[in-house]
C-alpha cells in the first residue's frame, strides 16, 4: 500500500484538481513497483520521484528559489527493514533529490569505503551533487527546473522585501531624526513573503510512506524549502528523525510504522516529529496517539513555547500481522492504518493499494472555526485483507 502527500499549506479550490492528481500519479507509480514485486523502498522512490517532477508542488521541479534565485533541494529516505537512511540537503543541479538519498542509502549497505572510511548517510550543497554525479546520476540546469509559477513567485516576493525593507529604512530614520512629533511611525503592515514558514498558504514538502507484500515499510520526503530563504539553509527534510521514518516491528507485539511530515522546518526539526509520532504509534488506539502526538510534541512542544503559530502535518501507517495468520508474509494477512494530521489550513493525500484500480485522494481541511498554527485535523483509514475503507 501507498500512502502520499503533496504537501502541507493551504490547497485553492482552482487548483486542487493539479495536486490532487498529482498524488494520484505517485500513488500508481508505486502501486506499479509492487505489483512488479518491488520492495517498498523501490516503491516510495518512484513516488517521490512523480511528486517531485510535479511542476505544482515544492520539490524538485518547481520548488522555491532562495534569496539568490536559485533552487536549493532537501530531501531524505528511510528503510523500515534495515533501518539504513539517506539524506541531501541545500542541493542545486539534480532534477529528483530523492534519487541522490536513495543512492546514499545504497552506498551505504556495502559497506565501509577504501581505508576502513565510513560512507556518508547525508551531504550537503556542492559537495553532495559532485557526489550524486560522479555516482550516475545525471546533472539538470536549474533553470530547467525552474517554472513560470516559481519564477513569478520569486520576482513577487523580491519587491516585497525590497519595499518592506524602505520601509523599515524610513522608520529607523524617523525613530533617529524624531520625525514623527506623535511617533506614529508608518507600519510595515501585511508585506509578508509569499511562502514564510507562518504563512500557511505556501504549499510544503512533499512525502510517501509504503508498506509491501513483505510487511516492509519506507518512508521518504523532499522539499524545495522556504522561498527566498538564506542559500545554505537546510530544512526538515533533510534532518533525520524530523523529515521521515520507516521501521520494520522487531516483534510480533509491535507495529511496524511509516511517517512523512511537511510543513514549518524549523518547527519540524525542534520537535523531531517524524520519530515521535512512530513512536507514538505503538499505542493500542492509532487515531488518539496521533491526535495526542500532535498536540503535546507538536503544538504545545515545549521547544515550540515561543510560537503562537506552529505550522505541520504528518501522514503516518501502521501496520501488524492479523492475529491467526502472523506468520504469513502475504499482503493480505495484514492488517494496515493509515492516518493524516495537520495544524495547516489543507493538506492534500493519496492512497492506494496493490488491489485498487486507482487511487483515491483528498484535501483535507480545518474544521470551521479553527485556527490554523493552533488546531489540528487528524483523519484516517484501514486497509484490511485487500479491503479499504474510511
Amino acid at each position: 500500500m501507498i500512502f502520499t502527500s503533496s504537501g502541507a499549506g493551504y490547497h485553492s479550490e482552482s487548483k486542487a484538481k493539479e495536486y490532487k492528481h498529482a498524488c494520484k500519479r505517485a500513488c500508481q507509480r508505486a502501486v506499479d513497483r509492487l505489483r512488479a514485486g518491488g520492495l517498498a523502498l523501490e516503491a516510495v522512490t518512484a513516488a517521490l520521484i512523480e511528486l517531485e517532477d510535479s511542476p505544482f508542488t515544492n520539490a524538485g521541479t518547481g520548488s522555491n528559489l532562495n534569496l539568490s534565485g536559485e533552487i536549493e533541494c532537501d530531501a531524505s529516505i528511510m528503510d523500515g527493514k534495515s533501518l539504513n537512511y539517506g539524506a541531501v540537503g541545500a542541493l542545486s543541479g539534480i532534477k529528483n533529490p530523492v534519487l541522490v538519498a536513495r543512492r546514499l542509502l545504497s552506498e551505504t549497505q556495502k559497506g565501509k569505503l577504501s581505508a576502513g572510511r565510513i560512507p556518508p548517510c547525508f551531504l550537503v550543497g556542492k559537495g553532495a551533487e559532485q557526489w550524486a554525479i560522479s555516482h550516475g546520476i545525471p546533472a539538470c540546469p536549474s533553470e530547467k527546473m525552474t517554472t513560470k509559477f516559481s519564477l513569478s513567485g520569486y520576482k513577487r516576493n523580491k519587491r516585497k522585501m525590497e519595499l518592506a525593507e524602505q520601509v523599515e529604512t524610513k522608520r529607523k530614520r524617523q525613530l533617529c531624526g524624531h520625525e514623527n512629533d506623535f511617533g506614529c511611525l508608518e507600519p510595515v503592515g501585511d508585506i509578508m513573503v509569499e511562502g514564510e514558514e507562518n504563512n500557511s498558504a505556501c504549499l510544503d514538502t512533499v512525502g510517501a510512506v509504503v508498506v509491501d507484500r513483505e510487511g516492509n515499510v519506507a518512508a521518504a520526503v523532499s522539499s524545495g524549502g522556504l522561498a527566498m530563504k538564506h542559500p545554505g539553509r537546510v530544512g526538515q527534510a533533510a534532518h533525520y528523525g524530523c523529515g521521515c521514518w520507516a521501521e520494520n516491528a522487531r516483534d510480533v507485539s509491535l507495529y511496524s510504522t511509516a511517517v512523512s511530515t511537511s510543513g514549518s522546518g524549523e518547527h519540524l526539526i525542534r520537535t523531531m516529529l517524524a520519530r515521535e509520532c512512530s513512536t507514538a504509534m505503538q499505542a493500542e488506539n492509532a487515531h488518539q496517539a496521533l491526535l495526542e502526538a500532535m498536540q503535546n510534541k507538536f503544538i504545545s512542544s515545549p521547544f515550540l513555547a515561543g510560537e503562537d503559530c506552529v505550522l505541520g502535518g504528518v501522514i503516518v501507517l501502521r501496520c501488524c500481522t492479523c492475529g491467526e495468520v502472523q506468520r504469513s508474509e502475504d499482503i493480505q494477512a495484514l492488517l494496515v492504518e493509515f492516518l493524516w494530521s495537520h495544524t495547516t489550513e489543507s493538506m492534500c493525500v493519496g492512497y492506494m493499494s496493490a488491489q485498487d484500480s486507482k487511487a483515491r485522494t483528498h484535501i483535507s481541511r480545518l474544521p470551521p472555526g479553527a485556527v490554523a498554527g493552533q488546531s489540528l485535523a487528524i483523519e484516517g483509514g484501514v486497509c484490511r485483507l485487500g479491503t479499504v475503507s474510511d
